[in-house]
C-alpha cells in the first residue's frame, strides 16, 4: 500500500465515489466533417493522491456529404487527475448499402465537460464505402444531467 493509502487509512477518511451521465455532441475531423450525438456514463472514485476517473459511451455519427451512417460504442480511463485518457471504440459504418466494422484506440484529453480524442480507425476491407475518416481528432462536450455522489466510511 503507498503512502496516501496509509495516510487515508490513518486519518479515517470517507471513500467517496462519484457517478455522472448525459449527452454528449461532438464535432469529429479526419478527411471528412462527421457530427456526433450519444450518451456517456462515468464514475470516479475520489481519492488524496489521484482520481482516477471511467468512462463508457454510445453514440453514433454522421457524414452528410457522403450519406455514411456510424454507430460507436466505447470505455476510456484517465488514470490520474491531470493525465491523458486512453481507451478504444467499437464501430460500425453504413452507407444503407454496405457495411464496415471494426475498432479504434484513441488517446486524448478531457477538462471539464471537453474530451478531446484522437485515433485510428482500423475497418474490416470487404467494402468500397468512402467518406468514414480513417485518422480522427474528435472533441465532445457532454451535458451531465444527472449526478450521485455516495460517500461512505
Amino acid at each position: 500500500m503507498n503512502v496516501f493509502g496509509q495516510l487515508n487509512e490513518k486519518l479515517d477518511l470517507p471513500e467517496v465515489r462519484v457517478l455522472k451521465s448525459g449527452p454528449y455532441l461532438g464535432i469529429q475531423r479526419g478527411d471528412y466533417w462527421v457530427g456526433e450525438l450519444g450518451a456517456e456514463f462515468q464514475w470516479k472514485r475520489i481519492q488524496l493522491k489521484t482520481a482516477t476517473t471511467h468512462g463508457i459511451h454510445t453514440g453514433f455519427n454522421y457524414n452528410f456529404n457522403h450519406n455514411i451512417l456510424g454507430y460507436d460504442l466505447g470505455y476510456w480511463i484517465k488514470p490520474s487527475r491531470l493525465g491523458l485518457t486512453y481507451g478504444g471504440n467499437l464501430l460500425l459504418r453504413t452507407d444503407f448499402s454496405e457495411n464496415k466494422v471494426g475498432f479504434a484506440p484513441c488517446i486524448g484529453y478531457k477538462l471539464f465537460g471537453f474530451h478531446l480524442q484522437t485515433g485510428y480507425q482500423f475497418l474490416s476491407k470487404k467494402t468500397d464505402l468512402k467518406g468514414i475518416n480513417t485518422f480522427f481528432l474528435s472533441l465532445r462536450f457532454v451535458l451531465i444531467n444527472h449526478r450521485d455522489t455516495k460517500i461512505t466510511r
